[in-house]
C-alpha cells in the first residue's frame, strides 16, 4: 500500500469529528485545543484548522493533523488528573508508533520532534508569546470553503419576554434584542438546550456563548454550562446576579470566561443607559467574578453619554480587570429607536475615544479590542495596533434564538430565520442560499456590519 493511500484511509477513518483537549486546565497558561477536521474532496484533503483558546486560528497540514489526532486521543485518557513524566513519555512513544503506521518510513526521532514543535508553537500562540515557528497563517475568508459550521454558536437561552411580561432585570437603552420577534420566542426547556449543545458538538462547533436576553435569568444555567464542558464556553451577562456564591457555581460548572456589560464608572450614567438602578450589583459582580478566579472581560458599548471611556478604564484597572472590549451601537432593536440613535457617536468621535483608550491600556498592561465592523477602517486600527473588526455572521459565528431558530448572528433578529436547529438538517441550513450569501460577505472581510448598512449608517 502506498503512503498516499495510507494517509487517505486514515483521513476517512479519523477526520470525522472535532478533536479537543486542554493542557494545564487549572492555569495559568491554559491551552485549549480544538482541531477541526478538513473537507475531503476526491483525492484532495484540505488543511485542518486548530483553534486555540477559542480565538487563535492556525492552519495545520495533513501530517501534523495526524500527529495531533493521535496525541490528543492519548492525552484525553488522563482527563481529570495530573500526568506524570513517565506517562508523558508513554504518550509520546505510543503517538510515534501510531503515526509510523501511516508514515512507515518516518523516523521516530522526527515524529517526536514534530510533537514538541507543535506543542511549543501552540503554547506560544495561546499565551501571547513570541512564536518561533514559521506559521503560515490563514484567514477565515480563505478557509471558508472548507468549513462545515461556524467556530462559535451564540445560544440565546433567555427570551426578552416571558408569559407576556418583560423578562430581564434591566431595560437597556441600546438593547439590540428588545422588541425583536425572534428574541421573544417561548424559551426551550433544559433538555432541548442540551440536545442543541450535543448537536453543536456533532457538527464541529468548538465554542458556545450563553447569552440572551439575560442568561442568568434561567435557573438551569449552571446545568447547561456543565453540559457544555467539551466546548470553550462563555457567558455574556449584565453581572447583576454574580454574587460570590453564583461565581463559585460558575467555576464549578467549568465556565471558561464571562463577559460583563458595563457602561460607565459613573453610577448615574450607567443606570440611565441600563434603565435600572443596578450599578452597585454590576460593580460587585465584576469584583466577585475576579475574586472567584474566572476569566473576566468587560464590554462597553460607546455612546455620547459615556464618551469619557478612559475614566471607566481607570476604574476597571483599579479593580484588576485586564481584558476589555468596546463597540459602537448596533442599530437594531432598541438601538434603532430615537432615544438610542440620539446618543450615537460619529466615526471621528469613535476614533478619538479609541486613541485615548488604546494609549491608556498600553500604558497599564490592559488588552483592548474594538468589536464593531465599519466604524473605523483598517489603516486606523493598524496605526493603533489593534485588530480590525470584521463581520463574522454565518462564518465565524451564528446564533440560536430562545425557540431554537438559527440566525446569522445574535444581533440579526429582524429578518427571516435560516432554519430550526432541532428539526432541520444542518447541512441544509449551512449550505442554503441565504446562509451562503451572508458567509460570502463575511469571508470577503468587507469590514462593515450589514445591519448598519441596511439602516443606512456609513463610516464618517
Amino acid at each position: 500500500m502506498g503512503q498516499s493511500r495510507r494517509v487517505r484511509r486514515y483521513a476517512e477513518e479519523h477526520f470525522t469529528e472535532v478533536q479537543h483537549t486542554t493542557l494545564n486546565p487549572e492555569g495559568p497558561g491554559v491551552v485549549r485545543i480544538h482541531l477541526l477536521p478538513p473537507e475531503i474532496s476526491g483525492n484532495v484533503i484540505g488543511a485542518s484548522v486548530a483553534i486555540l483558546n477559542g480565538q487563535f486560528i492556525v492552519p495545520v497540514n495533513v501530517g501534523w493533523t495526524i500527529v495531533l489526532t493521535e496525541l490528543i486521543s492519548r492525552i484525553n485518557t488522563f482527563s481529570g488528573r495530573e500526568v506524570t513524566e513517565d506517562e508523558v513519555a508513554t504518550v509520546i512513544d505510543e503517538t510515534c508508533k501510531a503515526v509510523k503506521k501511516v508514515y512507515p518510513f518516518a523516523r521516530k526521532k522526527r515524529i517526536k520532534n514534530d510533537i514538541f514543535r507543535i506543542m511549543n508553537t501552540f503554547s506560544q500562540i495561546a499565551r501571547g508569546e513570541e512564536v518561533t515557528e514559521d506559521i503560515q497563517w490563514i484567514s477565515l475568508g480563505d478557509y471558508a470553503p472548507f468549513m462545515r459550521a461556524p467556530h462559535r454558536m451564540d445560544l440565546m437561552v433567555s427570551a426578552m419576554t416571558k408569559e407576556g411580561r418583560w423578562h430581564c432585570n434591566q431595560q437597556c437603552v441600546h438593547c439590540y434584542a428588545a422588541g425583536q420577534a425572534q428574541s421573544e420566542e417561548a424559551e426551550l426547556d433544559t433538555e432541548s438546550w442540551k440536545k442543541i449543545l450535543d448537536r453543536c458538538r456533532e457538527i464541529g462547533i468548538p465554542q458556545v456563548t450563553f447569552t440572551g436576553g439575560e442568561p442568568t435569568m434561567r435557573d438551569d444555567l449552571f446545568d447547561l454550562i456543565s453540559h457544555a464542558r467539551w466546548f470553550i464556553s462563555r457567558l455574556n451577562t449584565n453581572g447583576i446576579k454574580l454574587t460570590p456564591e453564583y461565581c463559585a457555581k460558575l467555576r464549578e460548572a467549568e465556565l471558561d470566561s464571562v463577559q460583563i456589560t458595563f457602561y460607565s464608572c459613573d453610577p448615574k450614567v450607567h443606570n440611565m443607559l441600563v434603565g435600572a438602578e443596578h450599578f452597585p450589583e454590576t460593580a460587585a459582580g465584576i469584583e466577585n467574578a475576579l475574586a472567584a478566579g474566572l476569566s473576566v472581560s468587560i464590554n462597553t458599548p460607546l455612546c455620547t453619554a459615556n464618551r469619557d471611556y478612559v475614566k471607566t478604564l481607570q476604574y476597571l484597572h483599579e479593580k484588576g480587570v485586564t481584558y476589555v472590549t468596546c463597540s459602537g451601537l448596533i442599530t437594531t432593536g432598541n438601538a434603532a429607536k430615537e432615544k438610542s440613535e440620539s446618543l450615537q457617536l460619529s466615526g471621528e468621535e469613535i476614533r478619538e475615544i479609541l486613541r485615548d483608550a488604546v494609549a491608556y491600556c498600553a500604558a497599564n498592561s490592559m488588552e483592548i479590542s474594538f468589536t464593531s465592523p465599519g466604524w473605523v477602517d483598517g489603516a486606523f486600527c493598524e496605526e493603533l495596533g489593534i485588530t480590525t473588526p470584521t463581520c463574522g455572521a454565518c462564518l465565524s459565528n451564528m446564533a440560536i434564538t430562545p425557540g431554537g431558530n438559527v440566525v446569522p448572528c445574535q444581533s440579526w433578529l429582524s429578518g427571516d430565520v435560516l432554519g430550526n436547529f432541532l428539526t432541520d438538517d444542518w447541512k441544509t441550513i449551512w449550505k442554503s442560499e441565504a446562509c451562503r450569501e451572508r458567509r460570502d460577505y463575511s469571508a470577503a472581510m468587507e469590514g462593515k456590519c450589514p445591519l448598519r448598512i441596511l439602516k443606512g449608517g456609513e463610516e464618517q
